[in-house]
């Protein structure tokens, strides 16, 4: 079967094509046939990566696709079933998920969709939901909010009865973004969003942060949160990892900071966080409040194409590969 792979090579994230056996179910695993897969910027970017060697790994992880064979163990997933979830070498014919990992594919999802809903949204529900706790009539800042995780911060910010500030590069994005019920549209990639946040909340300040840009707005940032305000460090589309810290603020303002990240993840962690996003957050998708924005969609051989045009910021929401 086709599959792709990658690995670093020169600052930058270079992909092979190869041709492998069908992967087989371990035990408390699913086989799926994949029929789309989706792009994930810290895959992509170099810099960004989630590794750092020079050997090649199975390049993808997240899909959905129907359900072929399972391993030893599994009961509640059966041949035929429509899946969608975590999936080491998404980009690829066939490949195999932990079943406590797997959710259901909603109907009212094409595969597109489905394949670019489960890390996106798992990544949103604990910088929204789980850690940032965000409340009915609050408001967000979004930084960087025409990313995957922009946009799905966006819906469910929304969803749970919030008001959304967005800053990004592009014009055109925000004013697509408005459709979604983004409040404060501000066409920036620089740290000169704070009058401007100031002036919507009455000088009060958001009450979350959720920071897709980088160390280049941090300390605006913090400037901007309110009291007791909470701020996710989510992502460095401008490469920078560290950032003046304002003491002062943190400490009159309470204010809480945390990261979101996949990396560092153990299988039992991921699995808690598989069941919050089901419990949680996954239902506003089953009913419509929510819906995965996917901009484009290319084929299985195309991947290259669609990296770079991730790279070049070129998208709004997701990129996703559909496997024929």
């Amino acid at each position: 079967m086709k599959s792709w792979w990658i690995r670093t090579a020169d600052n930058a994230m270079a992909l092979e094509l190869r041709d492998i056996p069908v992967p087989q179910p371990e035990p408390g695993q699913v086989g799926i046939r994949i029929r789309a897969a989706a792009l994930n910027r810290g895959e992509f970017i170099a810099g960004h990566g989630l590794h750092t060697a020079s050997k090649a790994r199975p390049a993808g992880f997240e899909a959905a696709g129907e359900v072929t064979s399972l391993g030893e163990g599994v009961t509640r997933w059966k041949v035929g079933d429509r899946v969608m979830g975590r999936c080491d070498g998404a980009f690829a014919e066939h490949g195999c998920m932990t079943a406590d990992e797997v959710f259901a594919a909603p109907q009212r999802l094409t595969w597109e969709q489905a394949a670019a809903t489960t890390v996106v949204f798992l990544t949103v529900y604990e910088a929204v939901m789980a850690h940032g706790r965000l409340a009915a009539g609050e408001w967000v800042l979004v930084t960087g909010i025409s990313s995957g995780v922009g946009v799905a911060a966006l819906q469910v910010a929304k969803a749970l009865g919030a008001k959304v500030i967005g800053t990004s590069g592009s014009l055109d994005k925000l004013d697509r973004l408005k459709a979604l019920g983004l409040d404060l549209a501000l066409h920036t990639r620089k740290p000169d969003f704070v009058p401007a946040v100031m002036q919507a909340t009455h000088n009060q300040g958001v009450d979350l942060v959720v920071n897709n840009v980088g160390g280049s707005v941090f300390p605006a940032c913090i400037e901007a949160m309110g009291f007791q305000a909470r701020l996710a460090m989510v992502g460095y589309v401008d490469g920078l990892v560290e950032a003046p810290m304002d003491l002062g603020a943190l400490h009159s303002k309470r204010l809480q900071l945390f990261g979101v990240s996949n990396k560092m993840r153990t299988l039992s962690h991921r699995i808690a966080a598989a069941q919050a996003l089901e419990r949680d957050l996954l239902p506003m998708v089953l009913d419509g409040r929510v819906t995965p924005l996917v901009d484009r969609v290319f084929a299985l051989d195309d991947l290259p194409a669609a990296q770079q045009i991730m790279q070049g910021n070129q998208h709004l929401g997701k990129l996703v590969v559909r496997v024929d």
